[in-house]
């Protein structure tokens, strides 16, 4: 993963648990650590909260399962961290091949 897709992700996933002071540049592994630790706090005390998130993250209700179910070979923690993180990879890179670019003239639209 390249520096901006990290600093992006960074960015939207501490807006969506609520994290600040991340400004300086993680590496994905540190990433990683970083919501695997907030989302084994969640599973521990704010369970509604962070199936909430989830759904929110849009995060897909069979994967959680499989993270959360016996036959996953990680912890819960790190196999939710790892859908949320790619979740959302996969949305930036979404809003990348779907940018809409802005008119720089107003009179540029079409009414």
């Amino acid at each position: 993963m390249d520096q901006l897709m990290i600093a992006e992700t960074t960015a939207l996933i501490a807006r969506d648990f609520g994290l600040e002071g991340h400004e300086t540049p993680l590496t994905e592994e540190e990433l990683l650590t970083l919501v695997a630790n907030e989302v084994a706090y969640m599973i521990e005390h704010r369970l509604d909260f962070l199936l909430s998130l989830l759904y929110r993250l849009d995060v897909l209700e069979p994967d959680i399962n499989f993270a959360l179910s016996s036959y996953c070979t990680e912890p819960a923690n790190q196999a939710l961290a790892k859908l949320i993180v790619d979740r959302q990879k996969r949305r930036i890179l979404s809003k990348r091949k779907y940018k809409q670019t802005k008119p720089k003239d107003p009179g540029d639209l079409a009414w």
